[in-house]
């Protein structure tokens, strides 16, 4: 690896893990004056969250699955919306698939409409079953009101700019330093031994691009979209690779000793459902 190549990993990394900050900070600073509000509002809203958690992933940022398995953690929702986000987000994907598509390019609303429909489906099916098996512990939505009156014992200041700021330096620390170990990981092995082992059968392709998805990082949702514009990977290849990409969100939950076995589950769901949609879209349109 060259001098050059590692500052462009370097830049890279701090740029990807600098937008993530910005994001979450915004983020929590207003969810700091509404975070009441919207907990009431998901609380009544419990059996339609998925549908809304689906809608927010749409957005094509990779911060949006760190917001995710923030509101998870601080629970804000429950497990069957952090799935629909994590399902329906694709990092930057869809802006790659936009600018430089090609003939491709009207690829992005059906990959979105798909993305959107698996995300509600599974975030549903996954809250009716952990309603069968277990009343939905009142709790699980409750946690607003203790943010609430923690922030009324503080002071305005501290409520409303420094918490949310030391939450997204801390969160910033830790994306950038995934970014540099996955950025020089990937340096190191080389896109070409990627794009070999993407392209070795086709009939895997749905299983190998899951596998790639899994990497925690904006990287892997650029590389499946630049296979895919090249006509080295197919839709359902892409899909799959796409389903799975939680990027760093997945990350997040691992971190928290309270959400570790879960996020094990969260992510086994969505690594099933990205492989199973990957071969079913793939057996639909011939491979």
């Amino acid at each position: 690896m060259t001098g050059e190549m590692a500052l462009d990993i370097l830049l890279d990394a701090l740029k990807d893990s600098a937008l993530v900050f910005a994001f979450v900070f915004l983020f929590h600073v207003l969810l700091s004056f509404f975070e009441a509000k919207l907990g009431n509002f998901l609380a009544k809203r419990k059996k339609t969250a998925p549908l809304f958690g689906s809608l927010f992933g749409l957005i094509p940022q990779c911060g949006t699955s760190v917001l995710g398995a923030d509101l998870y953690i601080e629970e804000l929702i429950g497990m069957g919306t952090v799935i629909a986000i994590f399902l329906s987000c694709s990092d930057e994907a869809v802006i790659v698939l936009l600018v430089n598509g090609g003939d491709k390019t009207w690829t992005v609303l059906p990959l979105l409409g798909l993305k959107f429909a698996i995300g509600c489906l599974a975030g549903f099916l996954v809250e009716v079953v952990l309603a069968q098996k277990q009343k939905l512990k009142d709790a699980e939505y409750e946690g607003e009101q203790e943010c609430h009156k923690h922030h009324h014992e503080n002071t305005k200041l501290h409520a409303h700019l420094i918490h949310p700021l030391l939450h997204s330096l801390e969160l910033f620390a830790y994306v950038l330093l995934v970014n540099l170990a996955l950025g020089f990981l990937i340096g190191f092995v080389g896109e070409d031994n990627f794009v070999s082992f993407m392209t070795t059968s086709k009939y895997l392709g749905p299983l190998f691009g899951s596998l790639i998805g899994l990497i925690p990082n904006c990287a892997s949702s650029v590389l499946l979209s630049e296979l895919f514009i090249n006509s080295s990977i197919s839709f359902g290849t892409l899909a799959s690779g796409l389903l799975v990409n939680s990027g760093l969100g997945i990350m997040v939950l691992l971190r928290k000793k309270q959400t570790m076995k879960k996020a094990w589950i969260i992510l086994g769901i969505c690594f099933g459902v990205a492989v199973t949609m990957g071969y079913l879209i793939c057996l639909v349109s011939g491979f």
